[in-house]
């Protein structure tokens, strides 16, 4: 009889990158051997999560794939029409970043220059209307196959907030997606909330103590280091982007490496000290990538980064499908806490 091993996702957001967390999540859906308890998202993240738990209520796992699928095909369709495409010399050389795009020049140029208030006072957002054509979410909210957790970004307090699957909406979604200077603060209870990247990408304390699952694997598509120091303006603001979006995971890290060695010490138990860490990470797969690259909607591209996490994924199982539920495979000290 094939053992089930419970799992918690832990998903980082990053726009069009969120392609290689689904092609994580649709290999992981395909082992009759991972069952997937929780998922912790923020931005495209939570987008993932929401769609997958939207899909598990009507059906199975491969229902669930499908419709994964079929969100992400929705949101490169809703691109084309975008003037933020790669310029002709970017396709001709492969190279998948829209740094020398006019719309995306001009569109950065403006969004340092004009606030969204000014630049965009309807506050359109396709985005929004795909996530809300796509995903039910009183069916989201009825979904008792996996528990969620979306981050966003409180503006008045700087703090986070995390949205539990039961009250999940429209609203939280976008506000887990919502870059500052992009878009207008999503409202909600009178509150006004930004991306959740800055607080919390993603926040793992949802999972650790509301999940019976040990076990939680980070899938982070915002790499931690870089061998090269960047000189150029747009390196600069790439490197700030990276850091900026990986710092709040990283200190929350840092904090639960330092609980869990001060219970090891006094022998106490609890969800802090028996979680285990794994992780999958796509610095290889996005280390040539920039910013720019996280609005490239492309279908190829999609489809180029689902076939990525899929293959990390693969890897993943073969190599540490046995250490789950007895040890973590995340060297949190050397990753995290040293340089």
């Amino acid at each position: 009889m094939t053992q089930v091993k419970k799992l918690d996702l832990a998903l980082q957001g990053g726009g069009a990158h969120g392609a290689y967390s689904w092609g994580v999540i649709d290999r992981l859906l395909e082992d009759e051997r991972i069952e997937i308890e929780g998922i912790s998202g923020t931005s495209a993240g939570a987008m993932n999560g929401v769609v997958m738990a939207d899909a598990l209520t009507r059906g199975d796992k491969p229902l669930a794939r499908q419709a994964l699928k079929d969100f992400w095909q929705a949101v490169s369709r809703a691109g084309m029409a975008s003037p933020i495409r790669r310029s002709p010399m970017d396709v001709w050389t492969g190279n998948w970043s829209l740094d020398r795009s006019p719309g995306y020049l001009a569109m950065d140029i403006m969004t340092r220059l004009v606030s969204p208030y000014q630049f965009n006072p309807l506050n359109i957002n396709p985005l929004r209307e795909i996530v809300a054509e796509y995903i039910d979410f009183e069916r989201v909210r009825q979904c008792k196959q996996l528990k969620l957790f979306v981050t966003a970004t409180n503006v008045r307090s700087g703090k986070q907030r995390v949205f539990r699957r039961e009250e999940m909406s429209l609203d939280a979604i976008m506000a887990s997606a919502c870059l500052p200077h992009v878009f207008q603060a999503v409202e909600i209870d009178g509150e006004a909330y930004w991306d959740g990247g800055y607080m919390g990408n993603p926040a793992l304390f949802p999972l650790m103590e509301e999940c019976s699952s040990r076990d939680i694997l980070l899938v982070q598509i915002n790499p931690i280091s870089r061998e090269t120091v960047p000189t150029s303006a747009a390196a600069i603001m790439n490197r700030l982007n990276e850091i900026t979006f990986n710092s709040a995971l990283i200190k929350e890290i840092r904090m639960i490496a330092l609980l869990q060695h001060a219970l090891e010490e006094q022998g106490i138990e609890n969800c802090y000290q028996q979680a285990l860490f794994h992780r999958i990470s796509g610095e290889q797969a996005l280390e040539g990538l920039s910013v720019s690259s996280k609005l490239n909607s492309e279908w190829a591209f999609l489809s180029h980064l689902f076939e990525q996490g899929r293959a990390a994924a693969e890897r993943w199982l073969e190599e540490n499908f046995a250490a789950i539920g007895q040890h973590s495979t995340l060297d949190v000290d050397s990753v995290y806490l040293h340089e």
